[in-house]
């Protein structure tokens, strides 16, 4: 890590279809080797999916709410103190909350195979929405890792 300076942070511009910087950011975690197109297709097609599954409902609502259900409010993070490593618990700041939950879900989605991305990714989205799925159950593992670290806790600072 770097000790000379903080990096900036950049604004996430707004996409073109939904006008949010949250679906920019998953087109982002889903674009591989600049490939930007290719991920705004494959996003776009599974809010489309999104909109078939649940007619009547806003995808972008959808979307939101299974991103909130997905983000982790703890973590555990190494600590070490006087030659041994403690699993401390943190809280997890926004912006990497919303990390991690996309980045959950298009990895579980791109692991599901013999099915097309746009339906996986479309699918994930659905279940994260509904409480369940692969996102919602590595959110939970890490809370109850979490959890189970409580007592190392005066560890942190």
């Amino acid at each position: 890590m770097s000790r000379r300076r903080r990096a900036v942070l950049r604004p996430v511009a707004e996409d073109a279809k939904f006008h949010s910087s949250t679906v920019t950011t998953l087109v982002n975690t889903v674009m591989k080797d600049g490939k930007k197109s290719v991920a705004q297709r494959l996003v776009y097609g599974a809010f489309d999916r999104i909109a078939e599954k649940n007619p009547g409902t806003d995808p972008l609502e959808v979307f939101q709410r299974a991103v909130d259900n997905a983000k982790p409010r703890l973590e555990v993070k190494a600590r070490r103190v006087g030659g041994a490593t403690y699993q401390v618990p943190m809280e997890v700041p926004a912006r990497r909350q919303l990390a991690l939950a996309l980045r959950w879900m298009v990895n579980f989605a791109d692991s599901r195979k013999g099915v097309p991305m746009q339906d996986a990714l479309a699918t994930e989205i659905l279940e994260a929405f509904q409480g369940q799925g692969n996102a919602i159950r590595k959110r939970d593992e890490v809370h109850k890792m979490a959890q189970a670290n409580k007592a190392f806790a005066h560890f942190r600072w």
